[in-house]
């Protein structure tokens, strides 16, 4: 079918958005997203200018109120944004501010009038956020005077007024309410508030930054005296490897020879720690989340310092592999707080930046300094050496072993991957499905023989099980007990540790079974068993414990005969209760372990659904359960100590003396 032509494109049909519809239709344009993102970068544009005054030398505190109807009010004590009549551009300069895209007073930054290092250069921020509001209050208090502006949904209301100012102060107070008609989400989280006003208080030294919050009633303060270098002292606290570098520098080049020059100045502070690493990045205050420039730099410095301290000191093995920045990384704390008088941010929301020269100033500069740095600090330089070493060599170990667990984990239960005395159930319905990992041979065969052949699996534990809490994940994946259980489950593993997260591989869709029942014996050593298969679990699919896939199966201890009558009981109180119910001889039989049962016992009391007792493994304790593991299993040798001599005679009568 021939397709009918549009007559209707001529001319006339070329449109274009004007005033408040240029950012209200596409707000993702100036913000970045039309969504809760572009919500909050409208306020950080309206913050940005307060954070520039305060950096000009006018206003040692700026004040952040967020009220419970979504409205926000931001105050500086700056030196309150020119309003009145402006005969150079004859219209008043609220006029340009509040209501003309691409006017403001930063685009001289570079010839060292206003703003040499600023925040908001586009001259986009005020405009666009008041344009994105259902309204906007302006209270500007300079030249003796308090001027007051009202905008709704873009439009100026009222005009200008203004009365003289009693205490004559300045600074600048805007209270708005993103509109829903403009962002899809206006409910900015008051993490969102914290997270920034923290961030913006490191990167400007001695700035005061309050904000109250009414939805919850609570005030919070930002303050950091001495800036980057308080905020690396807070992050290293006592654990560093070692202490607070800092560092400045200012310089001037430029991004192409047919470009200005500009300036640059950068102050940064870095230190080595074992148990935490954080990068972060900010330009003329502006959090780069993507980093960019300054990013690209350290990490081409810092690979190259470290790895020519590692050749020079013949500290690499013969034909190792060269460092990367992933090793330096892990044990790395470093924030660079940067300036311009020319930025080039990859967009308006001003995550990333793509100076060339920035980064080429800033590559050269911490090569250099970290050269000296690592001659002045002899022992410093050891350290990070030795570490960044461990931290590539176990990168490529856990590397290995995940090709390694991946090969072993994949893959059917077929000839080619067969797990050694495993007996399968015949039904492929996974809901029906249910494995018995029972204890050695011995209950192997019993439960083999008692079982539901349908949809009961069973697979043997041969002795005891690693210690998972104690072991390194390169141990325990070298383990066949392990490796048998974690392939018979077909779900993967989840490893959450820093070097070794390459190893997860978790995917409970996987999961074989609906049940996975612990069957041990009711003495010491399958109480040890059954607490050494919990501890693994929980290390390494501790989703199966949270999602109750995880069962224990109660064994009796004693079998009681009353001439043709047989009962079972599962504890000493249980056997007490039973035996004084029944008159004439008892016959009383204890549990000599799973292997000693009849088929017909095993089946009656451990695995028929309808008649044996299974305690579900729940995860309502699971960080006190860790932390008894962790005492009885771990490293504390100390703690063991002491909680067996307060608590251990409890437990004396499970111990057999005889």
């Amino acid at each position: 079918m021939k397709k009918q032509q549009n007559s209707n494109y001529n001319n006339e049909s070329i449109t274009s958005l004007k005033g408040a519809d240029r950012v209200r239709l596409r707000p993702g344009v100036i913000f970045g997203s039309d969504g809760l993102d572009g919500c909050e970068h409208a306020f950080f544009e309206i913050l940005s200018n307060s954070i520039d005054e305060a950096r000009e030398g006018f206003g040692k505190k700026i004040e952040i109120i967020r009220y419970k109807d979504q409205s926000i009010l931001v105050k500086d004590h700056g030196r309150g944004i020119p309003v009145d009549y402006n005969p150079k551009e004859d219209r008043f300069n609220w006029e340009l501010v509040f209501c003309e895209l691409y006017a403001g007073g930063k685009y001289q930054n570079n010839t060292g009038e206003n703003y040499e290092f600023s925040l908001g250069l586009n001259g986009l921020g005020t405009c666009a956020t008041q344009y994105a509001s259902e309204f906007m209050d302006a209270v500007i208090y300079r030249d003796g005077m308090c001027y007051q502006l009202h905008f709704e949904k873009g439009e100026n209301v009222g005009g200008l007024m203004k009365e003289a100012a009693e205490k004559q102060p300045t600074g600048t107070q805007i209270t708005w309410r993103p509109d829903r008609d403009v962002f899809t989400d206006i409910h900015i989280p008051l993490a969102y508030f914290q997270d920034v006003l923290k961030k913006q208080a490191v990167v400007n030294a001695g700035l005061l930054f309050d904000l109250y919050d009414e939805e919850s009633g609570e005030t919070f303060h930002y303050c950091y005296e001495n800036g980057i270098k308080d905020y690396l002292t807070e992050l290293s606290g006592e654990k560093g490897l070692t202490s607070v570098h800092y560092l400045q520098t200012e310089t001037r080049g430029r991004d192409r020879e047919d470009k200005p020059e500009y300036k640059l100045k950068f102050e940064t502070a870095f230190c080595f720690n074992n148990h935490v690493n954080v990068l972060e990045y900010y330009h003329n205050s502006s959090f780069l989340e993507y980093g960019g420039s300054p990013d690209k730099a350290v990490r081409n410095a810092f690979v190259f310092a470290i790895d020519k301290y590692l050749k020079n000191n013949n500290l690499y093995k013969k034909d190792e592999k060269k460092i990367t920045f992933a090793d330096v990384e892990d044990s790395l704390i470093l924030v660079i707080n940067s300036f311009s008088t020319v930025t080039s941010y990859e967009n308006q929301t001003k995550k990333s930046i793509t100076n060339k020269f920035i980064q080429e100033a800033m590559t050269e500069f911490f090569r250099q300094q970290l050269e000296i740095y690592f001659i002045e600090n002899k022992m410093d330089a050891d350290k990070i050496a030795a570490q960044v070493l461990a931290n590539k060599r176990s990168r490529e170990t856990a590397e290995n072993t995940r090709i390694n667990v991946r090969k072993k984990l994949t893959g059917n239960l077929d000839m080619n991957n067969r797990v050694e005395k495993f007996v399968n159930c015949r039904t492929k319905d996974v809901s029906r499905r249910e494995i018995y990992i029972v204890e050695g041979d011995s209950a192997l065969g019993s439960c083999k023989q008692g079982r539901d052949a349908e949809f009961q699996a069973i697979i043997p534990i041969r002795g005891k099980i690693l210690n998972c809490l104690k072991a390194d994940y390169n141990k325990i994946f070298n383990n066949d007990i392990i490796i048998d259980l974690l392939k018979v489950l077909g779900c993967g593993v989840e490893v959450k540790s820093k070097h070794d997260k390459g190893l997860n591989s978790f995917d409970i869709e996987q999961l074989r079974w609906s049940k996975i029942i612990l069957c041990t014996d009711a003495d010491v050593d399958g109480f040890q068993i059954r607490t050494l298969l919990l501890t693994m679990l929980y290390r390494l699919v501790p989703t199966l414990i949270y999602e109750k896939k995880v069962y224990i199966a109660e064994s009796p201890l004693y079998e009681i005969r009353h001439g043709k009558d047989k009962y079972f009981a599962y504890t000493d109180t249980e056997k007490n209760q039973i035996v004084s119910k029944l008159k004439g001889k008892v016959k009383i039989k204890r549990s000599k372990g799973l292997g000693e049962n009849a088929a017909e016992m095993m089946w009656e009391t451990t695995m028929n659904p309808e008649t044996r007792r299974l305690i579900l493994v729940t995860p309502d304790e699971a960080e006190r359960t860790q932390q008894i593991f962790e005492l009885l299993l771990g490293e504390n040798l100390a703690g063991r100590k002491e909680y067996i001599s307060s608590e251990g005679y409890k437990y004396l009568d499970m111990i057999d003396l005889s």
